[in-house]
């Protein structure tokens, strides 16, 4: 079973959790799945879940670009709570198909398109100012080597999301005090944190929710 490390006080986690209203269909099932132990897909908390549906409502996308799909969980959600077209990049080909599966179950097919592929490979070949929302989600590591071309794909006014930015607290400790198979994670993550805090195109927020997020508005 995995075990998740909270970054806020669990009593508060909690207590906000309890006021989320249950989810649905496919989303459901895959809460289920992991609740029970039969499966571990690492899918956005509650929490985050709410907030994100609020980023959407404010801003009304047409085009979101998600990073990745993992089984489709994110993008079934912002697809129900928001009229836009999704494209999402996944590159592990057994993901590609359980989120192909669990997209046709809500018969969303029309409106989540899947890429195939590596995340870097193929944000160099799409369009400029291309999406109202990117949402960051994939490999921890890879959000620094991926934001000068998320920036590029968004467009003016857009805004970019990223999840786990505070990787269950890491970055906001000392190097000396984590294992040495993170402190190459935690080095990234804040030059990511940095980079997104310190770019004259950006405003951005870094939210204690979940594993961390950071909301980006790019001017």
């Amino acid at each position: 079973m995995y075990n998740e490390i909270e970054i806020t006080h669990d009593y508060v986690t909690q207590y906000i959790r309890a006021l989320t209203l249950p989810k649905s269909g496919v989303m459901l099932e895959i809460e289920k799945e992991i609740r029970l132990g039969n499966a571990y897909y690492p899918i956005i908390k509650p929490e985050v879940v709410e907030l994100i549906t609020v980023l959407l409502a404010m801003n009304n996308p047409k085009k979101i670009l998600e990073i990745g799909t993992n089984v489709g969980y994110s993008a079934i959600h912002m697809a129900k709570v928001s009229g836009a077209r999704i494209e999402t990049i996944e590159r592990e080909d057994h993901l590609v198909e359980l989120a192909t599966a669990n997209i046709k179950k809500e018969c969303l097919e029309d409106r989540i398109r899947i890429l195939n592929g590596d995340a870097l490979e193929i944000l160099g070949k799409l369009e400029e100012q291309k999406y109202d929302v990117v949402f960051m989600d994939c490999a921890k590591g890879q959000y620094i080597n991926l934001l000068k071309d998320c920036k590029r794909v968004l467009r003016s006014g857009g805004i970019l999301i990223t999840d786990n930015v505070l990787h269950e607290g890491i970055v906001a400790k000392s190097r000396y005090n984590i294992g040495r198979k993170n402190r190459t994670i935690q080095r990234r993550l804040k030059e990511f944190l940095w980079a997104i805090t310190h770019d004259s195109q950006l405003k951005t927020s870094i939210i204690p929710i979940g594993d961390g997020l950071s909301v980006s508005y790019k001017k």
